[in-house]
C-alpha cells in the first residue's frame, strides 16, 4: 500500500523563490489580514463575527449569532493555515493566538461534545434537523482537519482532544441501527477529515464513521427526503428538484459524471479515493477514475478551473466551458488538488501530477492578490469590466478582487492550501520515492528505516532546469521516481552530470532510476521551456477558432492594461514567433510572452454595425502575463483565449 510521506514539523522545508514568496505572504499578510476579517476588525469589508460567535458560545460575550451556518469552518481554515505555516516558520505569538483561539473552542464546546456556534446560539434544540443544508457536518470537518494539521505542527493535543470528543459524539448520532440517524452531509467534507482523524489516532471508529457517509449516499429511501418530512417541509429543493447538486443523486460507487456543486463533489471524491486507498475497495477505485476522466477530459478549464455554471455554483454539462460567464469557483480548484494528490496515492500516474499542477499554478493562486489583501470568489478566462457591472448574468464576475465575502470559504481555504504545498511535493511506496511536483525544499524520509535526504533545487516554472541531490546515510538502492511533465516533451535526464547510459524505466510519466545511491548523487532533469499553442476539443464551442498560451505549467492572459481595449480584436497569426522574457519589476517577477498579432482597424467600422466581409487590419505587439498575476495592476479587459488569424 503506497502512502503520502507524513510530513510533521520542518520535515518538508520549502526553499523555492516561487512558492516561498507565496508562503511569506500568507505568514506575513494574509494569516494576519483574516485573523483581523474574522475580528471584524477591516474597515468596509464584509463582517465575519466568526470569533464573537464562539465567545457567545461560550457564555463570554452577549450578542446575536452573525452570519452563514457555516461560519465556523472561517475559524477552522484559519486555524489549519496557521498550523501548516507553523511547519516551515516557527512563531511563538502566533502560535499563542493559535493556542487561545483552541481554548475558546474548548469552552464553546457542549458537556456531549458538540461544537457549533449556528446550533448553540441560535437554534439549540434543532441540532441535525437539516444535515441536508444547514452544515453542521461540514464544520465539524474542517474543525478536524484544523486540529489534525495543529497536532502535527506543534505536538499539542488539546485541539485534536476537543474533535475527537467531538467525533465521538457525531459517531452516537449517525450510523446504522435503529437508534441512529441513517444519514450523511449536504456538503461533503467530514468524509474526508475522518480519514485524518484517524490517521492521526489509529482509531477504526473513524475511519469506519467515514465509509458510512460514503456509503450510505444517495441509498434509497432518500435520506434527505425523510428529514424533510420530520421538519415540516414540503417545498420542492431548490436544484431543479434534483439531489445532485449533493451527488446525492444515486449511490456513489454508480456516479459516472459530474454534477452538482462542485467543491462538494471534488471533497467527497477526494475522500472516495481516500477509502480506496485505505479499505482496497476497487468499487471506490473505478468510481474515482471514471469521475477523474469526466472532470479533467469533459468538464476542466484550461487553467484547472472547475464549476462552470453560477446556478448552483456547479458541473453543467460535457464540454459547457464558457469562458465569460465561468463560475470556477476558487474553493473548486484547491479541492482539484485535493483529490489530485489522493489520486496519486491510488497509483503514481503523472495525469493526476499533471492535473494537480496546472490547479497550483493557475486555478487556485488567481484567487488572491499578489499582496494577499484581496480575493477572487470567481476566476473567469474572460472579463469585461461593463458587462460585470451590466448583466445580471456576470454578476458573479468581477473585474476586481474583494477584501472579504459574507460568504468567506474561500481565502482562509487558499491560505491553508499554500501554507500546505510541501505536502504535495512526494510520496512514498516501499522502496520507491516519487517526486510529483518542482520546487526547492529540503527533506528527509526513510527508506526500510534509514534516513534519506533530499535537496531540490530550481528556478521553475520560469526556467526548466531541476537538480535534486540524494543523500542516504549510507549507500543504499532504491528507486527514485520523477515525474515527467505532460508539457514536457524531450526531457533529459541525468545521473552525476551523466546521461543515463540506459532509458529509464518509464511507466504512466515517471521515470524510475533504480540504483545504489552514494553521497550527494545528483539527479539533474532538464525540461524544455516551449511555449506551447493549446487548441480545446472542438466540441467547446465558445473557443472553436481560438489558442491559448502556456510555457511550463504556466497559462497565460491578456490583459487590457498591456494591451488596449477590445481585446477580442486581436488576431494571432498561426506563424507568429514569440519571445519569452522574465520582467524582474513586473508583478513580482514573471516571465512574459510578446509578438506580434493584429488587430482589427475599428476605424473601418465606424459607421456600421453589420458589413460585407472586408476586415482590415493592423499589425501589432502584444503581451501576455501569467493568468494568476491578473488584476494587479489596473482593472479592465482580460481574456485567455485569444482569436487565432489562419
Amino acid at each position: 500500500m503506497k502512502k503520502t510521506i507524513e510530513n510533521h514539523k520542518n520535515n518538508v522545508q520549502i526553499t523555492d523563490k516561487f512558492w516561498g514568496h507565496y508562503l511569506k505572504v500568507v505568514r506575513d499578510q494574509v494569516i494576519p489580514y483574516q485573523w483581523d476579517a474574522l475580528n471584524d476588525n477591516i474597515p468596509g469589508a464584509s463582517p465575519s463575527h466568526a470569533i464573537k460567535n464562539f465567545k457567545i458560545a461560550a457564555g463570554e460575550a452577549e450578542g446575536e449569532y452573525y452570519g452563514m451556518v457555516f461560519q465556523d469552518s472561517d475559524v477552522a481554515k484559519w486555524l489549519e493555515a496557521v498550523a501548516f505555516s507553523l511547519e516551515n516558520h516557527p512563531d511563538p505569538e502566533l502560535e499563542k493566538t493559535a493556542d487561545e483561539v483552541i481554548a475558546l473552542l474548548g469552552r464553546a464546546q457542549g458537556d456531549d461534545g458538540y461544537l457549533n456556534t449556528y446550533y448553540t446560539v441560535k437554534e439549540p434544540n434543532k441540532r441535525w434537523t437539516n444535515v441536508r443544508d444547514n452544515h453542521e457536518l461540514y464544520c465539524a470537518g474542517h474543525l478536524i482537519e484544523a486540529a489534525v494539521a495543529y497536532f502535527h505542527a506543534t505536538g499539542k493535543r488539546e485541539f485534536l482532544d476537543i474533535m475527537s470528543r467531538y467525533a465521538d459524539y457525531i459517531d452516537t448520532i449517525f450510523g446504522s441501527g435503529k437508534t441512529k440517524l441513517q444519514g450523511y452531509p449536504g456538503h461533503q467534507e467530514i468524509e474526508l477529515a475522518l480519514i485524518k482523524l484517524y490517521e492521526a489516532t489509529n482509531n477504526e471508529k473513524y475511519l469506519n464513521l467515514s465509509k458510512y457517509f460514503i456509503d450510505e449516499r444517495g441509498n434509497q429511501p432518500h435520506y434527505f427526503d425523510i428529514e424533510k418530512k420530520k421538519r415540516g417541509d414540503e417545498r420542492p429543493f431548490w436544484f431543479n428538484d434534483d439531489y445532485a447538486y449533493h451527488q446525492a443523486h444515486q449511490p456513489v460507487r454508480d456516479q459516472k459524471y459530474a454534477v452538482g456543486h462542485a467543491v462538494r463533489a471534488t471533497y467527497m471524491y477526494t475522500a472516495m479515493a481516500d477509502l480506496a486507498e485505505k479499505t482496497g475497495d476497487e468499487g471506490l477505485k473505478k468510481a474515482c477514475e471514471t469521475l477523474w476522466e469526466n472532470v479533467t477530459k469533459k468538464q476542466m478549464y484550461i487553467t484547472g478551473g472547475i464549476g462552470s455554471m453560477v446556478f448552483g455554483e456547479a458541473f453543467s454539462f460535457d464540454y459547457d466551458l464558457p469562458n465569460d460567464l465561468s463560475y470556477t469557483e476558487t474553493c473548486a480548484s484547491i479541492a482539484l488538488v485535493f483529490w489530485a494528490n489522493r489520486m496519486l496515492n491510488l497509483e503514481a500516474n503523472s495525469k493526476y501530477a499533471d492535473v494537480m499542477e496546472t490547479a497550483l499554478y493557475n486555478g487556485t493562486i488567481s484567487g488572491m492578490d499578489l499582496d494577499g489583501k484581496k480575493f477572487f470568489y470567481v476566476n473567469p478566462l474572460e472579463v469585461l469590466p461593463e458587462a460585470s457591472a451590466k448583466r445580471n448574468d456576470k454578476k458573479h464576475v468581477k473585474s476586481v478582487r474583494q477584501p472579504w465575502f459574507g460568504c468567506a470559504c474561500c481565502p482562509p481555504n487558499l491560505a491553508r492550501l499554500i501554507a500546505s504545498i510541501g505536502h504535495y511535493i512526494y510520496s512514498q511506496k516501499e522502496k520507491e520515492l516519487f517526486v510529483h511536483l518542482y520546487m526547492g525544499n529540503e527533506t528527509t524520509v526513510e527508506v526500510e528505516g534509514k534516513p534519506v535526504k533530499l535537496i531540490q533545487k530550481t528556478e521553475y516554472p520560469w526556467d526548466g532546469n531541476v537538480s535534486i541531490q540524494v543523500t542516504p546515510e549510507m549507500d543504499q538502492t532504491f528507486t527514485l521516481a520523477v515525474r515527467i511533465p505532460g508539457w514536457a516533451k524531450g526531457t533529459i535526464i541525468k545521473v552525476n552530470g551523466e546521461i543515463i547510459d540506459h532509458e529509464p524505466v518509464t511507466k504512466n510519466g515517471y521515470a524510475y532510476i533504480q540504483r545504489t545511491w552514494r553521497e550527494n548523487d545528483q539527479v539533474d532533469l532538464s525540461f524544455p521551456m516551449i511555449t506551447w499553442r493549446i487548441q480545446s476539443n472542438p466540441q467547446v464551442r465558445q473557443n472553436i477558432g481560438k489558442v491559448a498560451l502556456q510555457r511550463g505549467p504556466i497559462v497565460y492572459c491578456l490583459e487590457e492594461v498591456d494591451n488596449g481595449k477590445n481585446l477580442h480584436g486581436l488576431l494571432l497569426p498561426q506563424d507568429a514567433e514569440l519571445q519569452a522574457e522574465f520582467v524582474e519589476d513586473l508583478l513580482d517577477g514573471v516571465m512574459t510572452l510578446t509578438g506580434k498579432c493584429e488587430r482589427i482597424v475599428e476605424d473601418d467600422w465606424s459607421n456600421y454595425l453589420y458589413k460585407p466581409t472586408s476586415t482590415q487590419t493592423t499589425p501589432v505587439t502584444f503581451k501576455a502575463i501569467p493568468y494568476y498575476a491578473w488584476c494587479n495592476r489596473e482593472a479592465g479587459e482580460m481574456i485567455v483565449w485569444i482569436n487565432e488569424k489562419r
